[in-house]
């Protein structure tokens, strides 16, 4: 059969084109700053997808953190992000610093619990949440949920975060280095066990670290914000120069992503994290907590994924 030269360079135009390799798809991982526990498990969860799901490139971004996080899945579904669930509902809800606007969310799934320190330093003068009065603190940086439960913290403890203390809004990092410098005096911090930079102030040569009990203002914000709070514990163990165990206020850590994200990009997301999961405990141990029995509609106030449903029913586990 004779081809015409038009219609061999057709065919040789498809063939080229047949053999080029598909575009990636692009993932961006909203995580936190560098001194917590989002921003390494976030790495880890990059490099697990980047290498086990084909044509998937993902990285790892540094952020302010949850609130930041949530703002960029807005509308971009090349973004996962962790987030805590309180930041989660108001962005979900439009409430708050989402005042007006509502973020179409959706749960990927159920990471680990987010442990509130509340840190100082032995001389502070500082035993409870009511003694922050009139001190120089610091309650996360502007683009953290840290923020956002360390001003609900204050308000249950019948504190104004504008008149009662000399506020700073640091992350993690640059609060620890606020109190080895003797510029701030406590500072807020919602993170994994253990945190690196509070690890960093507790085997700081000359320094005692203090955790301010917190747990029993977990009523009143329940009460004015929904049972997103739990009472919980910081063992002894956990940092160098606590005395005893610390009574504090947890609040679940979610990976989220954009209700426009595929279905399938959502099931490979899951999917592959949760089959990486001893990779993923090597980076950070608070990751041996992504758990399938923990993926409950109960314990999220932004409904799942349907990939992730997906996914979770594969498994044998309903979500409802």
């Amino acid at each position: 059969m004779k081809i015409s030269i038009k219609q061999f360079a057709f065919m040789l135009c498809f063939s080229v084109a047949a053999m080029q390799p598909t575009s990636a798809e692009n993932i961006s991982i909203a995580t936190g700053g560098t001194g917590g526990v989002y921003y390494p498990i976030g790495g880890g969860i990059a490099s697990v997808l980047s290498k086990k799901v084909e044509g998937m490139e993902a990285t790892a971004e540094v952020t302010g953190g949850s609130v930041d996080n949530l703002k960029l899945i807005d509308g971009d579904p090349s973004y996962i992000g962790l987030a805590m669930a309180d930041a989660s509902q108001d962005a979900y809800k439009g409430e708050n610093k989402f005042d007006g606007h509502k973020v179409p969310l959706r749960t990927l799934m159920i990471l680990y619990p987010n442990r509130m320190h509340v840190v100082t330093v032995e001389g502070r003068d500082i035993n409870s949440i009511a003694d922050l009065k009139g001190k120089h603190i610091s309650t996360g940086s502007p683009g953290s949920a840290t923020e956002v439960m360390a001003f609900r913290m204050l308000e249950a403890a019948g504190l104004d975060k504008d008149k009662d203390v000399d506020r700073e809004r640091l992350g993690v990092a640059e609060s620890v280095n606020g109190v080895k410098d003797n510029k701030i005096d406590a500072f807020f911090w919602v993170g994994g066990l253990p945190t690196s930079a509070v690890t960093d102030l507790a085997n700081t040569p000359g320094t005692t670290l203090k955790m301010i009990d917190n747990a029993d203002l977990v009523p009143a914000m329940n009460k004015k914000y929904g049972n997103l709070y739990v009472q919980d514990t910081i063992p002894k163990s956990t940092y160098r120069g606590m005395k005893t165990d610390n009574q504090q206020a947890t609040v679940m850590n979610l990976l989220v992503a954009s209700e426009k994200m595929s279905d399938e990009t959502a099931y490979n997301i899951v999917k592959t994290i949760f089959e990486s999961r001893d990779e993923l405990i090597a980076v950070h141990k608070d990751t041996a907590q992504f758990k399938l029995e923990k993926q409950k509609a109960s314990a999220t106030p932004i409904p799942f994924h349907p990939g992730a449903i997906k996914y979770f029913e594969e498994r044998g586990f309903s979500i409802k």
